[in-house]
């Protein structure tokens, strides 16, 4: 037991190394010699924990939405409807160092996803999951279900657009004004649920 618990914690050790390296430097960097070196372990460890650089790169995408999740089923189920969904629509921008990393990452495998068809399956596990928080808060709000497709896609497209803006703020720079653009998104859709 304590064997696999051990693998775990440095599989997470490594997966958020890679995190780091890939935020930092780009995917061109990510290398089983730059993650030892971030995570502070030997080479041979993290090709222990991940035998491949395609395996870190999946666990690395994954645990990247894995902690986005944990982040919204956090949210308390018991809060008014349009808190709920403000809630869980900040918390898809990256308005932290954590997220803005979450969001490097997100994009430097997403678009090596697009050529690698070992990590593909991968991203659209992960849009498919982003689409489906999107129909989730629309259906909180009462969106039709005949606008539900479209208004998802519409709602992904604008989340990952200020999500972009975001995260290329100057330092010091706030991105309430982000939050103020999905607040009137969302009083339209309501106005109209």
């Amino acid at each position: 037991m304590t064997r696999s618990i051990d693998l775990e914690e440095r599989r997470r050790t490594v997966s958020a190394a890679a995190c780091q390296v890939l935020a930092r430097d780009g995917l061109g960097a990510l290398s089983v010699r730059n993650v030892a070196a971030e995570a502070g372990l030997p080479p041979s460890t993290v090709r222990y924990a991940f035998p491949t650089q395609a395996s870190v790169r999946e666990h690395a995408i994954t645990s990247v939405f894995d902690r986005t999740r944990q982040r919204i089923d956090a949210i308390p189920a018991g809060l008014p409807p349009r808190r709920w969904v403000r809630a869980v629509l900040v918390e898809l921008l990256p308005l932290d160092d954590e997220r803005v990393v979450e969001l490097d990452v997100y994009l430097a495998l997403g678009n090596a996803a697009l050529t690698d068809v070992e990590l593909r399956p991968t991203l659209d596990r992960v849009v498919v999951e982003m689409r489906q928080w999107c129909e989730r808060v629309l259906g909180v709000l009462g969106v039709p279900a005949a606008d539900l497709e479209y208004e998802a896609c519409r709602l992904h497209a604008l989340l990952d657009g200020l999500a972009m803006h975001v995260a290329r703020l100057a330092p010091g720079e706030s991105g309430d004004w982000a939050i103020d653009v999905l607040d009137r998104h969302v009083d339209g859709l309501a106005a109209r649920g």
